[in-house]
């Protein structure tokens, strides 16, 4: 095959694929195709079959490349930075579109749009983020932030800063998410802390805490749905004197147990 054949090969493969979309979107392309596709736009004359299958099985899937660094894509031969920044670009496109989507909206029922958001801009990534969405107080959405990123300790996710967040947006109500990098949504005894703390903060302010989502691979954990800010409602909803007297009390525990802790520990000596 000569030169000028090969080239009109890959021309008629690209129409054809074009049109698949066009006809089809989506649901008719394989990962392989959605990505070769997307590397078409900025590669004129060269096939991207090759290049497609290639980054897919770099980076374990069409989530995997769309989550991945310029740096990263441009370490896989025939992507430079034309195509890594189409490759980065539809992503943020998308995550922006899917968060613009719910703002205005009313939460409870836009909960497949929150999920699907969360998922979108959660769900891969290899680090943990948190996330606050800011409720009117007819719980519609107001806004969506990340205000921590990293290893998400009781010490890392700080009350104040979340409720300063919300006083600035004038919210009524709040909706937590993160992620687990691991891929298993299942929460940790650091995620109950924090997820307390912070019901109780908001609860001291008259901001209402609705849910703290946690995000994994394809799935998901909701503390509303699993029943504990009911729990917590019931036991802290009297108002803030219960809630500083609760506080004081584990404040009183905790010190003691410090304290017997240290007694011991002479002793011991």
């Amino acid at each position: 095959m000569n030169k000028n054949d090969w080239q009109r090969q890959v021309a008629g493969h690209r129409e054809r694929l074009r049109e698949k979309f066009l006809n089809h979107g989506l649901k008719k392309l394989t990962d392989e195709e959605i990505v070769e596709l997307l590397l078409t736009l900025a590669t004129p004359r060269r096939d991207c079959k090759q290049i497609a299958r290639a980054v897919l099985r770099r980076f374990d899937g069409l989530a995997g490349v769309l989550e991945a660094s310029m740096d990263q894509l441009q370490q896989v031969s025939g992507i430079g930075p034309k195509n890594a920044l189409g490759l980065r670009l539809v992503h943020e496109v998308a995550r922006k579109f899917l968060q613009e989507r719910l703002k205005g909206r009313e939460f409870i029922s836009s909960s497949k749009e929150v999920y699907e958001y969360l998922l979108h801009s959660l769900r891969d990534l290899k680090r943990e983020v948190f996330k606050v969405i800011f409720l009117n107080g007819r719980n519609e959405v107001i806004q969506v932030e990340t205000l921590f990123e990293g290893s998400l300790t009781s010490s890392a996710v700080y009350p104040r800063e979340v409720i300063k967040s919300a006083l600035e947006h004038h919210a009524a109500a709040l909706v937590f998410a993160h992620n687990h990098p691991s891929g298993d949504p299942a929460p940790s005894s650091q995620d109950f802390a924090i997820t307390r703390d912070l019901f109780l903060a908001g609860k001291i302010m008259s901001i209402q805490v609705l849910d703290h989502l946690i995000i994994g691979r394809n799935r998901y954990y909701s503390f509303a749905d699993q029943g504990h800010i009911r729990k917590w409602e019931r036991e802290f909803g009297k108002g803030p004197e219960i809630i500083l007297k609760t506080l004081g009390e584990e404040l009183v525990a905790s010190g003691r147990e410090v304290e017997r802790d240290g007694k011991s520990g002479i002793e011991s000596i």
